[in-house]
Formats: structure tokens, sequence, C-alpha cells
């Protein structure tokens, strides 16, 4: 059986981070993700996805991911029940993610600059570790920023 899921869309607000009782990071964050159609008015419309995360990658979301950046999160679909306080039964669809890459720098406003992401010890896995070009704990410098300009490059510097 198989249940992955990979969605890219934009943070609705920014995540919130909290700690279980035991002391694990959990954040949670909704996507905006755009359907492929129109509707009769012409208008795009959006799923609005719950995501959590789990350890390692709760804090690097919780620390890096604002309100409207875009992510892509690779995960799995849980549903989950509980009683609330009425006593009727409230179910919850989520994806818990063990995966998620910034499409966005900080300093970007809506350019698409993949390479930073984190993968982490969602659900029973472990682990987590870097991925793309994240860089333990700052951001790094678009290295196209400068375009246009020339770029001193020696022999050395080239894999051929």
């Amino acid at each position: 059986m198989l249940n992955r899921v990979i969605l890219i869309g934009r943070l609705t607000r920014d995540p919130e981070l909290r700690y279980t009782p035991a002391g694990v990071a959990v954040t949670q964050f909704t996507l905006a993700v755009d359907r492929p159609f129109t509707s009769n008015q012409g208008q795009r419309e959006a799923d609005f996805i719950p995501v959590v995360t789990w350890r390692q990658l709760a804090e690097t979301c919780a620390n890096y991911l604002r309100k409207g950046r875009l992510a892509a999160v690779e995960g799995r679909i849980q549903v989950r029940n509980y009683d609330n306080n009425e006593g009727r039964r409230v179910y919850v669809t989520e994806v818990i993610a063990d995966n998620v890459r910034f499409l966005e720098s900080a300093n970007s406003a809506n350019r698409d600059e993949s390479g930073m992401g984190m993968s982490g010890g969602g659900g029973g896995n472990s682990g987590g570790g870097n991925r793309g070009s994240y860089g333990g704990g700052r951001e790094q410098q678009d290295p196209f920023q400068d375009d246009g300009r020339p770029i001193d490059i020696s022999d050395d510097d080239l894999p051929f």
C-alpha cells in the first residue's frame, strides 16, 4: 500500500511551533494549493491543506517559513478523530510532512529559487539532515543575484 503526497503552494499564515509534553517540536501550517482549473467566473480556486512537521524539521520550518512563501511539501495523508467539548466526533485530515523544500529565499518576493529544503523524522521516521543547498542554520545568498555582470571563475572551479 502507498500513502504519498507532494504539494506545492503558499503558506496562508506563519507556522505555529509547539512542543509536546515530552519536549518534541511540532509545527503546523496551512498550504494554499491552486486547483488546475478555474471556476465558472474565471477565478482560480485553491485548496487549503493543513500540514504538520515534527522534530528538527518542525523547528526549521518555524524559523524560515513565513506567510506567503512558496514551499513544496512531501509526506503522507493522515486522518485522525477526537470528541470535541460538545461530544461530537471531529475528523481531521492533514499531511504529515517528512520533507519540506523552501522554494523562495527570505529576501525574495515572488521569485522561484528552489534549492533550500529539509527532511526530517515525522511519524516514526528517524533522522533528518540537509538537502539541497540548505546551509547549516542560515540562508544562502542567491548566486545569480547580480545577473548580467561578469563572474570571475578560475579553471580550478570547473568540475570538468
